[in-house]
């Protein structure tokens, strides 16, 4: 059996990892490159993944060589995620495990890159189970000075909690994240996309395909029933 830290508090990320958006972005800035002749490659997804908006822009536009500022290629997203993440889904795995620890009264966040009005609509219709969450730091809070992979959001979501950052697991999807969090001391699920490989996570604590293959107790947690 694994010999992972004793934990008591649980933090997530959410695109990728809570909710099914990446498809969603990929479809959307696929769209935006595809006049200028270019396409989002695995590269720049893993580039981009867990980063927050303005940072994603100008690593899109600088790797693609688009004629466009980040600015505007913000403006012109904006239009297609407004009609599409609205129907994000929350990824397998998922409630069930937030439900759960909630049940057990284990505190747990969400520290997301994610702000505005991209945020408010991926979680438009989630409002019930984001109010399972004891805190919500997104990636425009005024105490955030960097970004992941800085450790800032996490720190910060430690803070909150009132938590020891020692003893907080992060699940994590993106290269960024899991550096933040590697960063802020704390120990790591990654549950990467598919397509990544997974040997890029080595620094993790543990890596999953999918949420559903979570086991609480061996981080001594409450066990499923």
């Amino acid at each position: 059996m694994p010999d992972f830290k004793k934990i008591t508090h649980v933090i997530y990320d959410l695109d990728g990892l809570l909710l099914d958006t990446e498809p969603i972005y990929d479809r959307v800035y696929q769209a935006i490159a595809r006049p200028y002749g270019k396409i989002l490659s695995e590269s720049v997804k893993s580039q981009i993944s867990g980063r927050n908006a303005l940072d994603s822009a100008r690593t899109i536009v600088e790797m693609l060589d688009l004629p466009l500022t980040p600015e505007s290629f913000l403006r012109e997203r904006e239009p297609l995620l407004r009609d599409l993440l609205p129907d994000a889904k929350p990824l397998p795995g998922a409630v069930r495990l937030t439900q759960h620890l909630h049940q057990h009264r284990i505190r747990q966040a969400v520290a997301t890159s994610s702000a505005g009005l991209s945020f408010e609509l991926k979680t438009s219709n989630h409002t019930e189970w984001l109010a399972l969450f004891d805190c919500i730091v997104k990636g425009n809070d005024p105490a955030i000075a960097l970004g992941k992979p800085a450790p800032d959001i996490f720190l910060i979501t430690a803070q909150r909690l009132d938590a020891d950052p020692a003893e907080c697991l992060v699940f994590e999807d993106a290269l960024a994240g899991l550096k933040a969090a590697i960063g802020a001391g704390m120990s790591v699920v990654a549950v990467p996309d598919a397509s990544m490989d997974k040997q890029l996570y080595h620094n993790a604590h543990q890596v999953l395909n999918s949420l559903r293959e979570f086991q609480p107790h061996l981080w001594q947690l409450p066990a499923f029933d």
